[in-house]
C-alpha cells in the first residue's frame, strides 16, 4: 500500500465519521460544525487527485459559504442551544434497514455499468484546457448556469425563512 493510499484511507475515515457525526449529533451548532469537518476532507481529497481547482471551487463555495450560513442560519433560529430531542426514535431498525437496501440496490446498479470495468484514458491536453472550458460551461446559458442560480435563490429563500422564523412573535395588544 502506497502512502497516497494511506492518506485517501484515513482522509476517507474522517469524511466518514464527520458525516455520522453530522447527522447524529444532538446540537445543530455542533452538526454544522460536523458538516464542516466532512467536507473539508472531500476538498483534501480533490487535492490528492490534483484537481486543485476543485478543491478551491469546495472550500470556497461549501465551507465558506454554504456552511457559515448554515451555522448563522441555525444562531438566528435561537433553538440551537435549547434542550434537544432525542434523535433516535423508535423507527431507526427499520430506517437503518431501509437504507441499507437502498445503498445495496446502488451498489448493484453501479457493479452492472460496463464502463466503470474500463480504465481511464490519459490526459491528452494540458490541464489549464480543461480549466478554461470548465470556465466556460460555468457561464454557459446553456449549460452550468441555472442549477447555480437555482441554488442561490434557494439559498436566499432558507435564509429569509431562517430570519422569519427567528422574529419575535407580534402582540395582539399593540405596545404604546
Amino acid at each position: 500500500m502506497t502512502v497516497l493510499q494511506i492518506i485517501f484511507l484515513g482522509i476517507s475515515v474522517i469524511i466518514v465519521i464527520g458525516a455520522l457525526m453530522t447527522v447524529s449529533s444532538p446540537n445543530l451548532v455542533h452538526a454544522a460544525l460536523w458538516l464542516i469537518l466532512a467536507l473539508a476532507g472531500v476538498a483534501a481529497i480533490f487535492v490528492l487527485l490534483e484537481a486543485s481547482f476543485l478543491a478551491v471551487v469546495q472550500v470556497a463555495v461549501y465551507i465558506d459559504a454554504i456552511s457559515i450560513l448554515i451555522v448563522i442560519a441555525v444562531m438566528l433560529t435561537r433553538r440551537a442551544m435549547g434542550e434537544t430531542e432525542r434523535q433516535i426514535n423508535r423507527s431507526w431498525l427499520l430506517a437503518a434497514f431501509a437504507a441499507f437496501m437502498v445503498f445495496s440496490g446502488i451498489l448493484s446498479l453501479f457493479s452492472q455499468v460496463p464502463q466503470l470495468a474500463n480504465t481511464p484514458s490519459d490526459l491528452v491536453e494540458s490541464s489549464e484546457f480543461y480549466i478554461q472550458e470548465l470556465g466556460k460551461a460555468l457561464v454557459n446559458v446553456d449549460q452550468s448556469i441555472i442549477p447555480f442560480e437555482v441554488a442561490s435563490v434557494l439559498l436566499l429563500a432558507a435564509m429569509i425563512g431562517a430570519i422569519f422564523i427567528a422574529r419575535p412573535p407580534e402582540r395582539a395588544g399593540g405596545d404604546s
